[in-house]
């Protein structure tokens, strides 16, 4: 049998076969995602929901606001599937291979592993499980960022990647990361059933410390970078939190707090941006006399193109306005 007349080799091939591969395996590993977080969160017994109330923690969010969080960031991962068959500009391509890879999808395959650890109550492996996550989508957010940069030249890479890896970092970072971690490390309100009424300050610091600083470098980011999807999704998971009581009262106040500070501090980087920019370009904006016509010297004097041609022809009285 002949050898296939392609050069396995060559970047251009590689490039494509690595698009096949994600187009094929992304919607496949957002199909288990999808699947299993629903059975754990409906069929099961316990369930994802049932777990959740049981090992209440100071960041235990609202079931129905996360909940719509994250519809929202499947139907996202849904639009990301379709751009990778619909995807024609070479940059967008590149961005898809290069920038996300194949990230997307074991994050995704994790997640549907999380669920089930959750379910067993296996809260070691479920932390770990979302370490694994959160790094893999940290790195993929930092290469989109940096290689890949988004631009208003291409909308469809903003709002099809950029936001559903965007979102999917800042859930995990800014909430089931550090709730997996509260309840293996114990520190959870386990309702009991003598009558005793439950002590929600008891791990009111711990709660505030790890929601405080979360949101500080979220706020840092949404400052410095002007993003508007991490604004939304650490603004969300910010009401999810508040939302749920009772709460520790450092915690409630804090979360609060962050709420108006995002899009507060959104768009006070924009205005800050307009008007630098603005006043940029008003100062550096001085037009030398003379730029505007290659025959006339600063003294308002009219020369002919065959003074302005030759240094030899410009009168230095003219030129030094003297």
């Amino acid at each position: 049998m002949d050898a296939l007349p392609i050069d396995m080799n060559h970047p251009a091939v590689r490039d494509y076969l690595a698009l096949v591969r994600l187009q094929v395996l992304t919607p496949l590993s957002l199909l288990i995602n999808i699947a299993t977080v629903l059975v754990c969160a409906t069929v099961s017994s316990p369930s994802l929901r049932t777990i959740t109330k049981v090992f209440a923690t100071s960041l235990s969010p609202s079931i129905a606001v996360i909940s719509v969080f994250i519809a929202v960031m499947y139907l996202m991962q849904i639009g990301y599937c379709g751009l990778l068959v619909l995807a024609r500009k070479p940059e967008t391509k590149r961005t898809l291979t290069k920038g996300v890879g194949l990230s997307l999808v074991f994050a995704n395959w994790l997640m549907a592993l999380w669920a089930v650890t959750w379910v067993f109550k296996w809260f070691l492996a479920a932390t770990i499980v979302q370490g694994i996550i959160l790094i893999l989508l940290l790195f993929s957010n930092i290469s989109l960022l940096t290689y890949h940069a988004p631009t208003m030249e291409r909308p469809f890479d903003m709002a099809l990647i950029h936001a559903p890896l965007r979102f999917f970092f800042v859930l995990q970072f800014g909430l089931v990361f550090p709730l997996a971690l509260f309840v293996y490390l114990g520190l959870t309100y386990t309702p009991v059933y003598d009558g005793t009424p439950i002590d929600y300050e008891k791990y009111a610091w711990p709660g505030f410390g790890v929601l405080f600083g979360t949101n500080l470098v979220s706020l840092i980011v949404v400052v410095l970078r002007r993003d508007i999807v991490w604004c939304v999704a650490a603004t969300w998971i910010c009401i999810s939190i508040w939302v749920q009581r009772p709460k520790p009262q450092a915690v409630f106040i804090t979360a609060l707090i962050f709420t108006a500070l995002h899009p507060l501090g959104l768009a006070a980087s924009y205005i800050h941006a307009y008007f630098y920019t603005r006043s940029a370009v008003e100062n550096g904006a001085v037009t030398l006399p003379g730029d505007e016509h290659p025959g006339l010297q600063p003294n308002n004097r009219v020369v002919s193109d065959s003074q302005v041609q030759g240094p030899r022809e410009v009168d230095p009285e003219a030129v030094w306005g003297n």
